[in-house]
């Protein structure tokens, strides 16, 4: 009988029990069985086997298809080691077509895009429930914080994947899967340090087994730092508590609670120029205020999660795993209200001389203010699996969520000031005098937040979507050929309630109900040539609804006629060799993805602009891309103490045909009307579409290892693109990771792991991301102009991280 702890930041369940009664040899794995094999040699993709968990039925993994699929998966081993205090993003970034970007932006900040496609339009699943944003398919990893504490493996599927729920993910989907331990009481404590004053510290504990029935598992993390970065410092915690059960031996029941509050300041994109005169660590929102370093932009969010999950065994051949969620997200990002300038000698924006022009009080001109993004979300996923016999199987399941969003301005920091005036609620034409203040601390965001339209400025507007999908799945496994096929058909309606652009008595504050059916159909097989050769086949087709907010126009209720469904086609291909010690995959994929809309932002720098140190943001709708590649993994152990690995990614991404674009400032308003564009050829950018990787972990002696990876990013653009200045090519670059472990036994419960990291090895000095495409040519109003390592400097970037370190120590008991 196991006792499965499953982590901290799922949205699925947490303890389950299994009987084991036969020899290991002989075993049928059932959705919640949890054994523990070790294999003779490393296989491909390493194997999923001893992290099956409760609620598997909804989850759809490489090891459980017989059809292959592009998949890497990442061990909890390698995800505690490599990514010390950033996101657990950074243990993707040796995997072929996958680009980790926006670290400098600061902690929880960074986001993954895969095979050109970014974090909106890839699944992201935990133990099987979907975490993108209903409204804009978006994940924000600082709301993830501890996953690193909790994930046992991350499956990555690229492409078409092989997911069984009503998801039409179009560059991958990510699976994460919590680790589980086994029925004894125990836990662990873990404490880190790193560069620019990070330190976490973690405490878990397992009740273990309790009258073979009943277990708790808890588990509360702390973090803090300053951020690489000047002004990007953060703090946070984890936690978790959750309570299995199982009555009998076919059902398991778990309730699990859990959350992660963080805080954390912002960076945004200067000008190359800027960067130049001022250092690389260079944050353009961060000034002094009585004598403090003080940061406009803030991040703060707590996000509760509550779920309830059952797995019930009918009989051999037919098993049932539901779950039933809740989540409850309080909080926002700030930024300024009114005229705030830089001073030019220091690049510190002047936040005290506002303070001082506003301390006698009376109406604030400029202060800060949050835009809030509450929502309540609930859902829930079934799948029934039915084993037809030796060779078929089915799986029919239901996928439910309803979700509302709330928007709004509250205000922050007054500055001196008694009151902010807001005329932009048409409800109030004579203007509101706004004066209550909101804390930016997460753990009060969950309980104080502006309630009603006095309290609120700026706009102030619900969106409320509901979806309903059906999923089938069949499949076939002979000895040498297989083959799948899978559907799934949704329905959603979405809906928007403005307050402050429209009266209350006008029918119009609350708009019309849009519905959107989309459906997709994939399928594949594969064919074994011999023991070491195996080749694969997929294919699919999606009709993907529109994201909410590219359903209504102009930050209103205004219906964009343009929206329609995505529709995207997938085409993929593999070759795989596998003998003793040595793997290798193949894999080339085609990808067309119509109806698209995307979005872009840049800062106003120039302080003649009545828009100064605003982002300017760009919709583009109509667009068309074409994404193909040719991608290539390899693991070799030549030693049983030596292993090397190698990757490799090719890819051609480019749009095809016309867009329109439209221009909005922050405050919403459009600033340029929808115009037509040629993007037809133009690369897509915000991702390398050249990659190639090697690394290697050598064990000395028992207990003590080393290892180090190298990558090579090249062939990427700036993720503006438009007619006039087309695409801007970053400069290529190389970056070296390096570590050490040593794991000690204290005795045959207590484990002592020491863990050292050192990032970018080399300290190479890169441009990770541009958010503009100013080509050679281009020069300022104030006639900048100037070229840096082959890009002009009037382009908004965010230089990488230079060489950083961490080091942890981990006690098992």
């Amino acid at each position: 009988m196991k006792l499965l702890f499953v982590g901290a930041f799922a949205l699925t369940a947490s303890l389950s029990y299994a009987q084991v009664a036969e020899p290991i040899d002989s075993i049928k794995v059932q959705p919640t069985d949890s054994i523990s094999i070790q294999p003779i040699v490393e296989d491909e993709n390493v194997s999923l086997g001893e992290t099956l968990i409760i609620g598997k039925g909804v989850i759809d993994l490489q090891d459980d298809r017989k059809t292959p699929i592009a998949a890497t998966t990442i061990k909890k081993e390698a995800i505690e080691q490599k990514i010390g205090g950033l996101d657990i993003t950074q243990a993707f970034v040796n995997t072929p077509s996958i680009t980790v970007a926006g670290q400098s932006g600061g902690f929880g900040e960074s986001r993954v895009v895969t095979r050109g496609f970014d974090q909106s339009n890839t699944a992201f699943l935990l133990n099987g429930q979907p975490i993108n944003g209903m409204e804009d398919g978006k994940v924000y990893w600082s709301n993830w914080s501890g996953m690193s504490d909790v994930a046992n493996a991350v499956q990555i599927q690229r492409g078409l994947g092989s997911s069984k729920l009503a998801i039409s993910s179009v560059g991958g989907t990510y699976n994460f899967v919590t680790k589980a331990t086994d029925k004894k009481q125990g836990g662990f404590f873990s404490a880190g340090i790193g560069n620019n004053h990070l330190y976490k510290s973690t405490i878990a504990y397992n009740t273990g087994l309790i009258n073979n029935k009943f277990g708790v598992s808890l588990m509360f993390s702390h973090w803090q730092g300053n951020g690489y970065n000047l002004g990007t410092g953060g703090q946070g915690q984890n936690y978790f508590l959750s309570f299995g059960y199982k009555p009998t031996r076919r059902h398991t029941i778990n309730l699990l609670i859990t959350g992660a509050p963080q805080w954390h300041d912002q960076n945004s994109k200067s000008t190359i120029a800027t960067y130049l005169k001022y250092g690389r660590k260079y944050n353009p929102n961060i000034g002094d205020l009585n004598g403090k370093e003080y940061n406009v932009r803030r991040n703060y969010y707590h996000k509760p999660v509550v779920n309830l999950n059952w797995d019930w065994d009918i009989n051999s051949q037919l098993s049932l795993s539901t779950v039933v969620y809740a989540s409850y997200g309080r909080g926002g990002g700030s930024q300024t209200a009114g005229a705030f300038s830089s001073d030019s000698s220091t690049g510190l924006k002047n936040i005290q001389d506002v303070f001082d022009n506003q301390a006698n009080g009376g109406e604030s001109k400029g202060y800060i203010y949050s835009s809030v993004n509450n929502h309540q979300w609930f859902g829930a996923v079934s799948n029934l699996n039915y084993k037809i016999n030796e060779h078929f199987n089915f799986n029919v399941g239901v996928d439910v969520r309803t979700f509302k969003g709330e928007h709004y301005k509250q205000l922050n920091n007054l500055l001196g000031g008694d009151y902010a005036v807001d005329k932009t609620n048409k409800n109030r034409p004579n203007g509101t005098n706004v004066s209550r203040i909101y804390s930016q601390n997460p753990w009060k965001a969950v309980t104080s937040y502006a309630g009603n339209a006095d309290e609120k400025l700026g706009w102030d507007y619900d969106e409320k979507i509901n979806y309903g999908g059906l999923f089938a799945q069949f499949e076939y496994a002979g000895k040498d050929f297989t083959a799948f096929f899978q559907g799934a058909v949704s329905d959603q309606t979405n809906q928007r309630l403005d307050r402050f652009n429209y009266l209350d008595s006008d029918s119009k504050q609350k708009s019309e109900k849009l519905e959107n059916v989309g459906y997709n159909l994939k399928g594949g097989a594969s064919y074994t040539i011999s023991k070491n050769h195996q080749v694969f086949a997929n294919a699919g087709y999606y009709s993907r609804q529109p994201f909410q907010n590219n359903l209504f126009m102009n930050y209103k209720n205004d219906v964009n006629q343009f929206a329609e469904n995505e529709e995207i086609i997938g085409v993929e291909a593999g070759y795989k060799f596998k003998s003793k010690n040595f793997w290798a995959n193949l894999n080339a994929y085609y990808t067309t993805w119509a109806n698209r809309i995307t979005s872009t932002s840049a800062l106003i720098t120039d302080e003649s602009n009545p828009r100064y140190n605003q982002y300017i943001y760009t919709v583009n709708r109509g667009v068309e891309e074409v994404h193909k590649g040719l991608e290539l993994e390899l693991n070799y152990k030549p030693l049983r103490t030596l292993t090397l690995t190698g990757f490799a990614s090719l890819g051609d991404w480019t749009y095809k045909g016309n867009t329109r674009s439209t221009k909005y400032d922050e405050d919403q308003n459009v600033v340029e009307n929808e115009t037509p564009q040629n993007w037809d050829k133009l690369k897509v950018g915000d991702a390398a579409q050249t990659q190639f990787g090697a690394g290697f972990t050598y064990e000395l002696i028992k207990g003590l290892s080393f290892d180090a990876d190298y990558r090579y990013n090249g062939d990427f653009y700036s993720s503006k693109v438009d007619e006039a200045n087309g695409n801007l090519q970053l400069p290529s670059y190389n970056l070296m990771d390096a570590g050490v472990t040593w794991n000690y036994n204290l005795t045959k419960q207590n484990k002592l792991t020491v863990r050292f990291n050192v990032n970018n090895v080399l300290n190479h000095i890169y441009i990770s991301e541009s958010s503009t495409n100013y080509q050679d040519g281009y020069t300022d109003k104030n006639g900048t102009t100037g070229m840096y390592n082959g890009v002009n400097v009037n382009n908004q970037v965010y230089f990488g991280y230079g060489r950083t370190w961490n080091a942890s120590v981990k006690f098992t008991f």
